[in-house]
């Protein structure tokens, strides 16, 4: 329960989600950000206005998905952590998942890893297809993460094996 432990219910990220049909044309953003604090880079980074305007400063973002493109400029600006891209046409297989790293040694394209839930725990096996990182980016780097499809919407975080660890 995201108020004692600070993971989100099935129903706090129902009403994150976009919808089905969104979903269905491509990359798009999710926004889990629960917590009303005085925050919003994520709106004035968003060049689409997919993240609409705040009417206070504490409030949550509000996207609306139908003008997100799923470029990510915003997971970067999220001090929070909070922003994801989801894209179910990645594969007939695999859903791409864009999340923020804050961790080094960054991954590498090419390298399997662990994705991990919001838990920390890890539930797939997934292979890094990109990362950018940069100056611009204020030290948080975003991860493209190749995940099995039934597991784009609980994948939030990425785990490198140590040397020599299995992750499968």
């Amino acid at each position: 329960m995201l108020a004692t432990d600070g993971i989100p219910t099935a129903a706090d990220l129902a009403a994150k989600m976009p919808s089905p049909e969104r979903l269905a044309k491509g990359p798009v953003v999710m926004a889990e950000c629960f917590q009303r604090i005085p925050c919003d880079p994520c709106m004035h980074t968003c060049k689409q206005g997919a993240i609409l305007p705040f009417q206070d400063i504490n409030d949550t973002p509000v996207v609306n998905h139908d003008r997100c493109n799923g470029c990510g400029l915003c997971i970067a600006r999220c001090p929070g952590l909070a922003l994801f891209v989801l894209d179910y046409t990645y594969s007939d297989t695999e859903a791409l998942v864009k999340i923020p790293y804050e961790f080094l040694p960054l991954p590498a394209p090419g390298q399997t890893v662990a994705g991990v839930n919001r838990s920390g725990e890890a539930v797939c096996t997934a292979r890094v297809v990109k990362v950018t990182a940069g100056e611009k980016m204020d030290h948080t780097a975003v991860i493209w993460l190749a995940v099995p499809r039934t597991m784009a919407m609980e994948v939030r975080h990425c785990r490198i094996p140590e040397r020599g660890e299995s992750i499968g």
